[in-house]
Formats: structure tokens, sequence, C-alpha cells
């Protein structure tokens, strides 16, 4: 019927005379038929708008044609057992609810926990242009720091050199796989880890040639970032250690990388490659990885004793302000005998000042994380 409610709930179609049947048909006399004139309801709608006021409307001529012999005799009685059509989606909704795994809307909180644990390690690249600033010594030694403090830790050497893995007591002129398979064949990374002090993906003689290689290969910029994606969840911190140049490789590390540590020796020379650091720092912002940015500039090989090198901090403080940490890495012998004995200084003399240091340092660089 036209005049009725489109919100009202269903009720059985019965051939049987209803109580109140000799009232529709009233109202059918005094209200025109203006079905013609209106969108046709679905099959039943009208049945449907009937049940809320109360109302049984007697069956349309399509309703008989729909109907079984069977269905006409007995019509779909509703028991308290049967739900309504409005009810019915509501309680199939229900039943389904009960026979799937719970969805993400229901659990919101525990997969953003999960992906917070699983998804990201705080990537940390050392980086400065020019050589001999004690990137390798920083690289390795806070990398110890922060395991000692219970965080699972990465290194990668992307130094042809091999400095870092050397460090570790392991022989680059004897490894079979390294990052070269990685960036250049696309060798899962988790194939060339070793696992010493921290675990670390080792570097070869190879590496020198990755940049060649590389140099036709599509997305060769983040090709660290893609390999560092297979072990991301399974570390809180991957260090990654720089070449002394602003090449393809250190291209790598600073888009793989949310943040950059620059050590820097205590000495003019070694300040003047802060600025094109810098610029360099700028275009990958730019064009590859807008989110990497500075945590710190650190103070390397510092000798307290002579006027240039407090003068070198002074400049430091002026020029950069909070960037610059507040631990000093000051000279010591013991970074020069630990890695003869392929170890870190907090393993090789863990009592040590040179030891201090580091923890020094992890110690602000996790202070700055949880701030």
């Amino acid at each position: 019927m036209g005049f009725l409610s489109r919100k009202t709930k269903p009720a059985p179609l019965v051939e049987e005379e209803h109580p109140i049947a000799d009232e529709l048909q009233e109202i059918e006399r005094i209200v025109p038929e203006r079905e013609s004139e209106e969108t046709p309801a679905a099959p039943g709608r009208e049945a449907e708008e009937a049940a809320v006021d109360g109302e049984s409307p007697s069956p349309s001529a399509d309703d008989d044609r729909n109907l079984t012999p069977s269905e006409e005799a007995e019509g779909p009685a509703e028991t308290a057992d049967t739900p309504s059509a409005d009810g019915d989606g509501e309680s199939e909704r229900m039943m389904a609810k009960d026979l799937i795994a719970p969805s993400r809307h229901e659990q919101p909180q525990e997969e953003k926990a999960e992906e917070v644990a699983t998804k990201h390690a705080e990537v940390i690249a050392f980086a400065n242009q020019k050589g001999g600033v004690a990137k390798t010594t920083t690289t390795l030694n806070l990398a110890v720091a922060f395991a000692e403090t219970g965080h699972r830790v990465l290194c990668i050497d992307l130094d042809p050199q091999g400095n870092l893995t050397m460090s570790q007591g392991i022989d680059p002129d004897k490894v079979e796989k390294s990052l070269y398979d990685v960036l250049v064949n696309d060798m899962p990374i988790s194939e060339i880890i070793q696992h010493r002090e921290i675990d670390i993906a080792v570097a070869s003689i190879d590496l020198a040639g990755a940049e060649i290689a590389m140099s036709t290969k599509i997305g060769r910029e983040r090709s660290l970032e893609k390999a560092l994606r297979e072990v991301s969840g399974d570390y809180d911190f991957v260090c990654i250690d720089t070449p002394p140049s602003l090449g393809l490789l250190t291209i790598n590390a600073l888009t793989a990388a949310t943040k950059v540590i620059v050590p820097v020796q205590c000495e003019y020379l070694s300040m003047r490659g802060l600025v094109q650091l810098q610029n360099t720092l700028k275009m990958i912002q730019e064009n590859l990885n807008p989110d990497v940015r500075i945590e710190g500039i650190l103070p390397t090989m510092l000798d307290s004793r002579t006027v240039h090198a407090k003068e070198a901090v002074e400049i430091l403080e002026e020029n950069f302000g909070d960037l610059v940490f507040k631990s000093r890495i000051k000279k010591a012998i013991k970074f020069a005998e630990a890695p003869v004995k392929g170890a870190s200084v907090l393993k090789y003399d863990s009592d040590s000042s040179a030891a201090s240091y580091y923890r020094d340092l992890a110690k602000e660089v996790l202070a700055n994380e949880s701030a």
C-alpha cells in the first residue's frame, strides 16, 4: 500500500480471514490505489510495512502468482523461533560473527601493537665523506652498547674496505657471500648475516665493484632498503657503516635510514665535510627518503689537551647547536687494540674509559628515542 511507512516490520501472509480484514478492505475502498504512480516495492514489502501497526494485508495478485499451493494453504507463518525479515539479517550477521576470525576492527590495538613490534627497526647510518673519523669504531661499539641494554642489533658493513667485518674477527677476503650479492644479485640479506658479538651483514672486496654493477639497475638507490625489509622485524636497531664517500653505497644507506649519526674528528678539515653531507642529505630527503634526519653530530678522537680540539668543538656547537651530542669520544689506545682481537672495545676492555664513552653515547641516543 502506498500510504504505509517503509520502516515497518513484516507479518505472515495467511489465507484465513484476519480479525481486521474487514477494516483493511474498508481502507482500500477509501484510499485510491497509487501503486502505479510510486516505485514498486520489493516483493513482500507491503507485507513487511503492515506488521508494525498490527495490520495484515491480503495477498496481492503478484503474491498469489508466487505462492505454491502448499504456501497458499499454510502461509509462511512466523513463530517465536523464526526471525522477521529485518531481524533475520541481524541474526545471520551475529551467527557469521561467531564463525569467522575476529576482524581488524574488533582488535585495532592488538594489530597496531603487532605492527609496531614487527614492522620497523630503527635504521641508523653512520656517515661522513671524510675517512679516518671513527665511523667504523662508532658503528660497532655503539651497536654493542645497544645490545648490552637488551636490544636486538644488526650491523651492516657497507664499506668495501671491510673494516667492520674485520673488527668482528671475520676475514673479508674469505667471505663467500657478502653485501655485493645482496645489492647486485638480490640475494636475501639473511644469507650473509654472521653472528658474533652482534649480528653483522658482512662485506667483501667485491663490494668495491658494486656501484658499477648497480649502475644499470632500476631502483638502485633503494636496493639496501628493499633488502632490509626481510629482517626489519627481527631487530630493534640496524647500524650501517658507510664508505668515506658520498657515492651510490652511501646513498643506499641514507635512503634506507631513519637517522644519521655523523662522527666528526675534532679538526678543522674534518668539519668541512659536514656542509657537503648536509647538501647530499637534503637531496635524499627531497627525492628518496623524506623521513631521514640527522640524529646528531658526534665529536670523535678528541684530545682535550689541545686548544685546537677545544676550538673545533666550540665551532660545532656554535653552528649546529643541539645537534651536537653531549657525549665525547676521546682518543684512547684501546680503540686501536680491540680490532686486533676481533672484538669491540666493550668486550676487549669492558671497564675502560673507552668503553664508557660509547655506553654514555648509547644512553643519550636511547634517551632521544624515548623523548
